[in-house]
């Protein structure tokens, strides 16, 4: 029986990202390891019936502990005759990679789950990510990118291949499909069916930058709107903050982390993203799926999924004014709004797991 082993920086990668790689590995009669700091570990992992080996891997590129985890991985690969390599994030793609080539393990695919260096990224991350992405390449058989933009930036590279395939992709039957009374389900929300649901989900963090849209809903004083977010993070307080500061308590909720996702899209009218920075954001794919427009910030990835005045508008993360005007468009324009969530309904499709799955079986053929 062949072995692979996938590398990642943390555990929870395996559950939320590698189930579909998981499973066509299982499918080609693959044995799966996984390598990864463990400290997160859940269990979720023990569904996934994979072979796990903990090793002191840390995020961050800057942490001395990493020259232990190296050694430590290096281990790991001298210790099992491994037939390839299956390596996640910057730190276990960088790892990963130098250990195969030390142990001589071969081939070696990476997925880049978005560049760290983009267009309009800081100059730093210029100056540490990319040269250490464009050396490592050549230690690389396969590499997978996830967006246009990384794709077209990594032909400059020197892996031996290198292919576009469409993130982890979205389960569209299940989304399109959901069985929901969704005035039930406004109701069960506190919504009343007359009312304009505007939907944003994410991480209460710096780089999803819910401000813009509490700042644009803020200008919108005359309209019968709520606004939805699932997610939690660091930032809610002060969000929550925000939103007292702005007098729009009565039109935003605070969801938290949910697990009925596919009924909240269905409940609501429009998909709000204004996101910094993006691989290939699987809420857009979500929402586009349930048939919602999706107004969101010009950036690598939603760019890729929304094409503007087609599925919805792309525009500056930061144009409060413009999230405001196009939000006021589109609640007050019932048939753009259903033209323009039915046709985001229709191009979602190119991006569903099962295309996803093909892709990689091929990749996983190929090595």
């Amino acid at each position: 029986m062949k072995k692979i082993l996938i590398v990642s920086t943390v555990s929870r990668q395996f559950y939320l990202f590698e189930q579909g790689n998981i499973e066509v590995l299982k499918s080609l009669g693959y044995e799966i390891h996984a390598a990864a700091n463990f400290s997160d570990a859940n269990e979720r992992l023990d569904a996934l019936d994979i072979i796990r080996h903990p090793f002191d891997i840390q995020r961050s590129p800057l942490s001395l502990k990493n020259l232990k985890a190296y050694k430590q991985l290096k281990k790991i690969m001298e210790s099992e005759n491994f037939d390839a390599v299956h390596c996640h994030s910057p730190m276990g793609g960088v790892l990963a990679r130098l250990a195969a080539r030390s142990v001589g393990i071969s081939p070696v695919i990476y997925t880049a789950h978005g560049f760290h260096f983009y267009k309009g990224a800081p100059i730093i991350n210029w100056l540490v990510f990319y040269p250490v992405e464009r050396y490592l390449s050549k230690y690389t058989d396969v590499l997978i990118t996830i967006n246009n933009e990384d794709y077209n930036e990594a032909q400059k590279f020197k892996a031996k291949k290198v292919i576009y395939v469409p993130g982890i992709g979205v389960d569209t039957n299940k989304i399109t499909k959901v069985s929901i009374d969704i005035d039930r389900k406004r109701e069960e929300l506190g919504i009343t069916s007359d009312t304009v649901v505007l939907l944003s989900i994410g991480e209460m963090i710096k780089r999803k930058n819910h401000e813009t849209v509490l700042k644009a809903i803020a200008n919108l004083k005359d309209q019968n709107l709520v606004y939805l977010i699932c997610g939690k993070g660091e930032l809610e307080s002060y969000l929550k903050g925000l939103v007292k500061t702005l007098g729009i308590e009565e039109k935003v909720r605070f969801l938290g982390y949910r697990n009925d996702i596919p009924e909240i899209c269905n409940a609501s009218d429009l998909f709000l993203f204004p996101s910094y920075q993006e691989g290939l954001p699987v809420s857009v794919m979500e929402a586009m799926s349930a048939g919602l427009p999706v107004i969101c910030s010009s950036i690598r990835g939603n760019t890729d999924l929304i094409e503007n005045e087609i599925g919805g508008y792309l525009l500056e993360p930061d144009d409060v004014e413009g999230f405001a005007k196009k939000i006021n468009k589109l609640i007050n324009n019932q048939e753009l709004l259903n033209n323009m969530g039915n046709n985001n309904k229709e191009s979602v499709k190119r991006f569903d797991k099962k295309e996803v799955k093909n892709k990689m079986e091929e990749i996983y053929k190929y090595i």
